[in-house]
């Protein structure tokens, strides 16, 4: 028996032995016996089922025996002895009741500790994953980029949210954003997939965001990947007469939000197109808009806008009000600020990718 053990073991003990030695001190007249109850009572908080019984049963008995102390089985007496004794056996059997409630509770709170602390650890774990399968934060020459992600928190798995930023060919940098259906591994691979894939098509297929989505698509159906895919693709090219010229092209995705160097901004809600995955070989569009210095494109996936309790619209509303308030913060706490405004739990992967012109010198 260690020490913290003995300790716990004394204190009802002790109890016991003070309510006898203050039944005898009291003599015969002043009966104290049945406060041998409360030493079971003090085992059932510190101690186990077994011990707190075996208190119990030891209280009986030093009543009973107290009993003959005081002189409580005269014919007169023994009626209110054995209601007594009635009384500290009830109280026993109370206090193994009470322990076995409260170590059930004490297994069920340290059941739910450890997995929540296997959930914590499952969810880091996923994001790490999902970093790794994105690899490191794209960095391109002539802009300034912040990307994240942010698992959901009701998920313990990968995702198929991506995001990318890559030089093409020509010059130019082609921005990606990405959702592939689902919260498991399938998703997380198809989504790597998809990735290497769009990156390598973008190396021939040259300047356009929409030949490059269509080419994608086709290669799904090439390789009979069958899942749904969400996806915003988009060219800037520095050498736009009007400025930095933004080309993109969007299959079902969110639409990027534009925030102005001046102050406004505007929701590049144009048509989108259908899904990756659904009719390969259908026409895609492209749009474009022209980007000053200091101007702020955002793109992102559905999970920073579709929260509980708010229509998508209203999701999307807010993020174009938080960018008219931090449109022109630095792109770091830009995207630190839009996914602290999240109500949690988040129910959706949440990735983000905050592409910046450059203000001249």
């Amino acid at each position: 028996m260690n020490r913290s053990t003995a300790v716990r073991h004394a204190l009802p003990l002790a109890v016991l032995l003070l309510f006898v030695a203050l039944d005898l001190a009291t003599g015969r007249d002043q009966q104290a016996l049945s406060l041998t109850v409360i030493s079971p009572l003090v085992a059932a908080i510190t101690l186990g089922r077994r011990a707190t019984a075996a208190y119990a049963a030891l209280a009986l008995v030093a009543a009973a025996l107290l009993g003959i102390y005081d002189q409580q089985y005269t014919a007169v007496a023994l009626p209110t002895q054995l209601i007594r004794l009635f009384g500290v056996a009830l109280g026993g059997g109370v206090a193994v009741a009470a322990c076995a409630l409260r170590l059930r509770g004490e297994a069920r709170l340290t059941r739910l500790s450890a997995e929540a602390a296997a959930s914590r650890a499952v969810v880091q774990l996923a994001g790490t994953l999902q970093r790794h399968l994105l690899g490191d934060p794209p960095r391109v020459p002539g802009l300034e980029t912040a990307v994240r992600y942010l698992p959901a928190t009701r998920h313990a798995q990968v995702g198929g949210d991506w995001y990318d930023a890559f030089p093409t060919p020509d010059g130019g940098t082609m921005l990606v954003i990405g959702d592939v259906a689902g919260h498991d591994a399938s998703a997380a691979a198809t989504m790597s997939e998809a990735r290497g894939m769009l990156r390598a098509i973008a190396q021939s297929v040259v300047g356009s965001p929409a030949a490059v989505l269509s080419e994608l698509d086709q290669a799904f159906t090439t390789l009979q990947l069958r899942t749904l895919v969400t996806a915003a693709v988009a060219t800037v090219d520095p050498r736009g007469p009007d400025g930095v010229a933004l080309c993109w092209s969007n299959a079902g995705h969110p639409a990027p939000v534009l925030a102005r160097a001046d102050g406004g901004t505007e929701l590049l809600d144009r048509p989108p197109d259908r899904l990756l995955g659904v009719s390969p070989g259908v026409p895609r569009h492209e749009h474009a808009v022209a980007l000053q210095p200091g101007d702020t494109v955002l793109f992102y996936t559905d999970g920073l806008v579709e929260q509980r309790g708010l229509l998508l619209d209203e999701g999307t509303a807010r993020v174009v009000r938080e960018l008219e308030r931090i449109g022109r913060e630095p792109l770091d706490r830009l995207c630190d600020e839009l996914l602290a405004g999240l109500r949690r739990p988040i129910a959706d992967d949440v990735a983000l990718l905050a592409v910046r012109i450059p203000l001249r010198a």
